[in-house]
């Protein structure tokens, strides 16, 4: 499942990001980016250059990345390619334990916090008219319509889409709410006491929180002022994120083994996002709609996810390759014997095909997944 890789391009070469200024994703890339130094000019998606970028990738998500050597997608794999085309400077710890650490919470990063962040801003009337405006004037800027309709139309969808086509409803809502302010508890102490998740140095670990901590839950109305009153080290961490350069992380020490101080983190990936991928798999397994799970004692049932199968197969190969000392760390430190489990589980089959392989050329036309979970924003 390894991306495949092209030779580093010329550092002043301008990549263009195709995405909004208000995506969850689009903002983790971003970060990312502005962090390695590499050059970007945001396109600002609309519905014709959504289709457009689709045609050339497969895929209706964002962001899409295009580069003089082809298109880069799904930011994972983004990450992964470009610490392979320019390794510093190095976001990826060089010790095994902590590189494995870091990959999983940007899992749980980019999987646990997606539906409390889609939540905050459609749930919400402020945040969704605000949001919604926003994207009714991109997405939708070239429709002969009234703005005030287009805004509509777009809160319908995302509502229908992201809050009752996610599994959530009045029985478990307060649960998705649970799930924000548990991070913002969980992060404060640790990120009041050092720049970054793990460490002195961004791992993959930032990058995945940050997605849903900076674009939706610290722009977003309501969460934004639940984050400054709760958590404001939290809050000054997806500033410094953002605003991070190489030369500020360059030669500060690299994480290295398990990290202290991580201990509730690690609970929340043992008790709710490894079960919650599990069901996917299990789900998807047996040829079923709907994945059943539950967080913060409330019940959900979701859409099953191939992109999350995929995800968590990659997780175990990876969690496999580690040797034995390796292992026995990461074990110590999930301190779950049933996600250490998960883990050593070998595939019950194939997993789902990789979404895409990169870079992608153009005039290659990839398959094309049909399942809407397969898309990102």
């Amino acid at each position: 499942m390894t991306a495949a890789l092209v030779d580093a391009a010329p550092a002043g070469e301008v990549w263009r990001v195709h995405g909004l200024s208000l995506s969850y994703f689009t903002g983790k890339i971003e970060a990312y980016l502005r962090a390695k130094g590499q050059p970007y000019s945001l396109i600002e998606m609309s519905a014709a250059d959504l289709r457009a970028c689709a045609a050339a990738t497969g895929v209706a998500w964002m962001p899409q990345i295009e580069t003089p050597e082809g298109w880069l997608t799904d930011s994972p794999r983004i990450i992964e390619h470009l610490e392979g085309l320019r390794p510093q400077p190095a976001i990826t710890p060089e010790e095994p334990v902590s590189a494995f650490i870091a990959g999983l919470i940007e899992d749980f990063g980019d999987e646990q916090l997606w539906r409390p962040a889609l939540y905050y801003r459609w749930a919400y009337a402020e945040d969704a008219r605000l949001r919604g405006g926003q994207i009714a004037e991109t997405m939708l800027g070239a429709l002969p319509l009234p703005r005030w309709f287009k805004r509509a139309l777009i809160i319908a969808r995302q509502r229908r889409t992201y809050l009752a086509g996610d599994g959530v409803n009045a029985a478990n809502a307060s649960a998705v709410r649970q799930e924000y302010l548990d991070i913002l508890d969980t992060l404060e102490p640790v990120l009041a006491s050092r720049p970054f998740v793990m460490g002195q140095r961004p791992t993959e670990a930032d990058f995945g929180l940050f997605g849903g901590l900076f674009r939706h839950f610290a722009q977003d109305p309501t969460p934004g002022a639940i984050m400054a009153q709760r958590a404001p080290s939290v809050l000054a961490w997806t500033s410094r994120l953002w605003t991070l350069n190489p030369a500020d992380f360059s030669e500060a020490v690299q994480a290295s083994g398990a990290p202290p101080g991580l201990e509730r983190l690690a609970l929340a990936v043992t008790s709710r996002f490894l079960p919650m991928m599990a069901a996917h798999e299990a789900a998807w397994g047996r040829g079923e709609r709907l994945a059943r799970f539950s967080h913060f004692g409330a019940a959900f049932e979701t859409p099953v996810s191939p992109y999350r199968v995929w995800r968590l197969a990659r997780l175990r190969l990876r969690f496999q390759a580690l040797d034995a000392t390796a292992r026995a760390q990461v074990t110590g430190w999930l301190d779950d014997p049933s996600a250490t489990a998960l883990l050593e589980q070998a595939l019950a089959g194939p997993p789902p095909p990789e979404p895409l392989s990169l870079p992608i050329v153009a005039g290659q036309r990839p398959a094309r997944p049909r399942d809407r979970q397969w898309r990102r924003s």
